[in-house]
């Protein structure tokens, strides 16, 4: 049963909006390749908030994601194309439901 989370905010810089949307898209074949992944889900909040929630089976999973490449790829951009750190919280989940 899928019971973790992962919650994060990321605020990009203005000038570099469309290039941290443009990050979150391509992630997407990078969170279909990670086989600890449940579910992963990439938002925009504001002209230059995002975020990204995802969902894992076990504590292992949600491990292996936040060593993975798309971390690896959110921290390399931190540098230039954001704000500040991306935000990132892990969550329970009380209750799901998946198609």
């Amino acid at each position: 049963m899928t019971k973790l989370g992962l919650l994060a905010r990321i605020e990009a810089k203005p000038e570099y909006a469309d290039a941290v949307e443009g990050l979150l898209r391509d992630a997407l074949e990078l969170a279909r390749a990670e086989d600890h992944t449940v579910t992963w889900f990439a938002f925009r909040q504001g002209a230059t908030t995002f975020g990204v929630f995802d969902t894992f089976d076990d504590e292992q999973g949600r491990q292996a994601h936040l060593q993975g490449k798309i971390a690896a790829a959110l921290m390399d951009a931190a540098g230039t194309m954001l704000s500040e750190a991306p935000d990132i919280r892990p969550v329970d989940l009380l209750a799901v439901k998946l198609p």
